[in-house]
């Protein structure tokens, strides 16, 4: 074909051609390039149809679309895709219009993609510079230039670019899917929700409808190992019978050999019909994807697969670590049951569903545990607590919420026919085995029944801790129901106890001072310190019961350090008055004598006040004396090194044993004012109060009688040979003024 085909000036010539046998022509494949011819001048469409229509570029034939106007053009492109190659003639209707189709193309279609090569019969009407400077054009060529090799070098370099931008757009719209993806999969929760996200985004990004399973353990799979505890946690409709089942239940073979070989291999496996896709993560959870995807990947999948496999693995690593905090956050770690904060979800939930008309919540909390730690070690106390646990979701497991909520204190939440003392109870009848060792244990338990509850879950686990303290106070290995009067009861304690630290921040307590009389002479021989608080209102709050508020709340220590102070003070004041041969007895609290810087708090007393030691008296109970007799047998011995003599008060209360009291070194006991009370005439034996005097005078200890209220009584207590008491017959507790105008009349100077 060497002739010149032409038709007119702006005709599409070819010239010089080889001929059609030197191009290389390939069977034709099933998907072409689309290739628009954009010119006014039909013989322009077909003879580049006819110089290209027979060739492939790429392993593709060619495929065309014609337009014969810019509108024309318009409309196609509107409706048309996968245009590869725009051929477009710069002059048409007007001179102009060949450029303005290509910024429509561009900036209106938004089709940046497609190649356009513009073709001119008039060279020199636009530029080449300018005109590729100024729009997006793969190539600019005269018409009269283009021979039929010129023309496909010129198309085969325009698909080649128009195939690179594609692969570029495709890996963008990639990234940008897995983007997307691992966005919605990080806000999925729990791994099972995670794990169908995952199969869900896969099929998305290869976009094939592929069915498949998602196989997870605990743990690396090693060469040879079983698959027991690999199971299937996600899965497609065709495989989503086996959910939740271990892998090995699974028919295909062929599937069970490509995910072990997967989770031994740690990579990737792509086969012609399958993919199996392996992720890893910081927690060592195997976690694979199998797939049928019907066919091999290309490159382009594989490549967008292992950044998605790499991306989604830092998310199951969240995904791992959030699964972790959330068991942190709402079960216990030693038993597996719930815990507080996941009890008091259910309880709320409850609270608020028709079943709270017959539920109960009962504390279970094991009698003597401690000890039981201490003597047989923690490890068999946690494997003790296992078992107790294991029993009690033995027996109420399916129908009802269990929880630890304390280091021996077990909850049950459930149906009031179940949730009852005599089924807790009975499960403690029989003997626990740990560790081949039968040990039998005993429960006491505290209920609430949520029929008329009007609170919220945080309220119903405070009043059933209520009822389970009430239980253990008085009745171990038995069960107490909370009641409202028991909620009056705490709560005016609670009230109580924040209104008794107000006051002794804004020092609205004080001291009384009751004398102490030698009943042979009548002149008193010193005072006792007794603590008082006045509310703001002017009524008096006794002190039986605030001083155990303020020993319970551990503000006695304070106070306690405080009225020390007061006393030292106020004996000084006392002696320079010229009191010298008057004691101050101070009461001492078990916490403020049990503190570790009791010590130190005395020594400072007694420096800043400068208060002979000789004159002061520190009143212990008797029951300080049972709890750590050691304690108080070194504590003592300090205290009397320092000069202060030591009282034991309400002597005679506490059955302490004798052995004991021979080893404390005091120096005084008081008797009690309820054994002072059984002397009621002067026929009165008095026993205990005559015991107590006795055993004094064989200790070789002085003692003094508190609650002397009648001169029968004194009068009693001085044939027994007590010599020492105080009490309203003598003179009531008076503040320090009206104790210095007492004094001054009773000894004048």
């Amino acid at each position: 074909m060497n002739a010149m085909i032409h038709s007119s000036e702006d005709d599409l010539v070819f010239l010089d051609e080889p001929e059609a046998s030197d191009i290389s022509v390939a069977t034709k494949p099933q998907k072409t390039w689309r290739i628009m011819i954009i010119d006014d001048d039909p013989d322009v469409h077909s003879a580049t149809t006819f110089a290209l229509g027979s060739l492939e570029i790429q392993h593709r034939a060619l495929s065309f679309l014609h337009a014969y106007s810019a509108a024309e053009a318009r409309d196609i492109l509107q409706q048309e895709t996968d245009i590869a190659i725009i051929l477009l003639d710069v002059v048409m209707e007007q001179e102009d219009a060949g450029l303005q189709l290509v910024s429509h193309i561009r900036k209106t279609l938004g089709l940046s993609d497609v190649r356009i090569i513009l073709r001119t019969g008039q060279p020199g009407y636009a530029p080449e510079i300018d005109a590729i400077r100024d729009y997006d054009i793969n190539d600019y060529k005269t018409k009269s230039e283009l021979t039929r090799t010129k023309l496909y070098t010129a198309v085969t370099s325009a698909i080649r670019s128009y195939e690179q931008i594609c692969a570029i757009s495709a890996s963008h719209r990639g990234l940008e899917q897995i983007i997307n993806a691992s966005t919605e999969l990080m806000a999925l929760q729990g791994l099972q929700n995670f794990a169908s996200g995952v199969l869900v985004q896969i099929s998305g990004l290869l976009g094939l409808d592929a069915e498949g399973l998602v196989c997870a353990r605990q743990g690396n799979l090693e060469q040879g190992a079983d698959l027991q505890d690999l199971r299937i946690i996600a899965a497609t409709p065709a495989f989503a019978g086996l959910l939740d089942q271990n892998l090995d239940q699974l028919p295909q073979a062929a599937v069970i050999e490509r995910v072990q070989r997967s989770l031994q291999e740690r990579r990737n496996l792509y086969e012609a019909q399958t993919t199996t896709l392996y992720f890893s993560n910081v927690a060592q959870r195997d976690f694979t994807v199998y797939l049928d995807t019907g066919l091999q990947l290309g490159e382009m999948d594989k490549r967008l697969l292992e950044v998605f496999c790499s991306n989604i693995s830092v998310g199951l690593d969240n995904v791992m670590l959030a699964s972790r905090l959330h068991n942190y956050a709402f079960y216990d770690p030693l038993t597996g049951l719930s815990n507080r904060l996941k009890l008091l979800q259910t309880l709320n939930e409850t609270l608020q569903s028709p079943l709270k008309q017959q539920s109960t919540l009962s504390l279970i909390d094991i009698d003597h545990f401690a000890e039981t730690n201490d003597a047989l070690g923690h490890q068999f106390g946690d494997m003790l607590l296992c078992s107790v646990a294991d029993r009690l979701v033995a027996y109420f497991g399916a129908d009802c919420q269990l929880a630890r909520v304390g280091s021996d204190t077990f909850a049950l939440l459930g149906d009031e026919e179940m949730v009852c003392p005599e089924a807790i109870l009975g499960l403690f009848t029989r003997p626990f085995e740990v560790d081949r060792q039968e040990v039998q244990l005993s429960a006491t338990i505290g209920l609430v029944q949520l029929a008329d509850y009007d609170g919220q879950g945080s309220e119903a686990l405070k009043d059933t801790n209520i009822a389970l303290k009430r239980a253990k106070a008085h009745q171990r290995a038995g069960h107490v129901y909370f009641t409202r009067d028991m909620g009056v009861e705490i709560r005016e304690r609670v009230r109580l106890m924040h209104a008794l630290r107000a006051a002794f921040e804004n020092q609205r307590l004080f001291l009384v001072f009751q004398p102490q009389i030698d009943m042979a002479s009548g002149r008193p021989v010193g005072a006792e310190a007794l603590l008082r608080w006045k509310t703001d209102d002017g009524k008096f709050v006794p002190p039986d019961q605030f001083i155990p508020i303020a020993e319970y709340s551990g503000l006695i220590v304070d106070i306690g350090e405080w009225v020390l102070r007061t006393a030292c003070y106020e004996l000084v004041h006392l002696r320079s008055l010229g009191y010298t041969d008057f004691q101050m007895a101070i009461n001492v609290s078990q916490a403020q004598f049990s503190h570790p810087l009791f010590m130190q708090s005395l020594h400072r007393a007694l420096q800043d006040t400068q208060v002979p030691p000789e004159c002061i008296e520190l009143e212990i109970t008797e029951s300080m004396a049972m709890k750590d007799p050691d304690l108080l047998i070194k504590t003592l011995y300090q205290i009397k090194q320092l000069g202060i003599s030591i009282s034991i008060d309400d002597f005679g209360t506490g059955f302490s044993s004798l052995s004991y009291l021979q080893k404390l070194d005091v120096d005084r006991l008081k008797i009690d004012r309820a054994f002072v009370n059984e002397i009621k005439d002067a026929s009165s034996d008095a026993s205990i109060a005559k015991m107590v005097i006795q055993l004094g005078q064989n200790l070789g200890l002085s003692v003094i009688a508190e609650g002397v209220e009648s001169e029968m009584q004194a009068q009693t207590l001085r044939s027994f040979g007590c010599h020492l008491a105080q009490g309203y017959l003598f003179a009531k507790p008076m503040t320090r003024e009206d104790l210095h105008a007492w004094l001054a009349h009773s000894m004048p100077n």
